[in-house]
């Protein structure tokens, strides 16, 4: 069984995914991070591959992108990081990127490298249904991939039942209709949004992103989804820490708690 379908099937409530760029703050930081996440009690990580045009991305994680290309991160850097993971990390791997470097590097060559990393599912934002349903769907089974769509509050009913025949693992529910990026609380019009969701009967668990930072709103998030995502809150702790190891531990308790 993939894990994110292990995952689900334990574990209902407060599932706590985090996004981290890969190579951010420094190249060598990915492993350090991912451990780290594990240790501190995170079920799900998001590695995001940098990109030059992040367009589903707010300036922190943009800002994130830029950095860690400019330190020499790619995506044949990441694997080679990411040789072995599976000694040392149990939970869920997701790999976000967008379509452009991945046809660069060859889908196909890019899901056999998942498959031998232990990459659990991916995230692509700018990958159409059709393309997905038509020409990768059967390589992704093939190598064991979850395929995680997207959805808005602007994303049609019918869309959404699409979405929910087409996606595996998990639907990310963006929770508002911005690029990413820490918001202060979640708003009466998010909620509204996420019962209209929740009333569908969707046959795939949902984990609320965007705008996500802290304990308040992960908790609140939680109260609608099986889980949040955090990203750019973690990605500002990262850029101001000292020691890794220690302050993401500290991140995931306060956020826990």
């Amino acid at each position: 069984m993939n894990r994110i379908d292990e995952l689900f099937t334990r574990k209902q409530q407060n599932v706590l995914s985090v996004y981290f760029t890969a190579g951010y703050p420094n190249l060598s930081d990915s492993r350090v991070v991912l451990e780290s996440l594990q240790t501190s009690g995170a079920d799900l990580v998001e590695i995001g591959i940098p990109y030059s045009d992040p367009v589903a991305d707010g300036p922190t994680i943009q800002e994130s992108n830029q950095q860690a290309i400019s330190n020499g991160m790619t995506i044949k850097k990441l694997f080679e990081q990411l040789e072995k993971v599976r000694e040392e990390v149990e939970m869920p791997i997701i790999l976000m990127g967008y379509l452009n470097p991945i046809m660069q590097f060859g889908v196909e060559a890019f899901c056999q490298k998942c498959q031998e990393a232990g990459v659990d599912g991916l995230i692509i934002p700018d990958l159409p249904m059709y393309e997905f349903t038509t020409q990768y769907k059967e390589l992704f089974e093939k190598h064991h991939l979850h395929n995680i769509f997207l959805i808005t509050p602007q994303t049609s009913t019918k869309r959404i039942k699409e979405i929910d025949q087409n996606t595996s693992g998990f639907i990310y529910m963006v929770s508002s209709a911005s690029i990413t990026g820490a918001k202060g609380e979640i708003t009466k019009e998010q909620t509204k949004y996420f019962d209209r969701v929740n009333d569908m009967g969707l046959k795939n668990p949902r984990l609320i992103g965007f705008g996500i930072s802290d304990n308040k709103t992960f908790h609140q998030a939680c109260q609608y989804a099986s889980g949040a995502i955090i990203g750019s809150a973690f990605i500002n702790l990262l850029k101001a820490s000292k020691n890794l190891p220690e302050d993401i531990d500290s991140f995931i308790r306060s956020v826990r708690s």
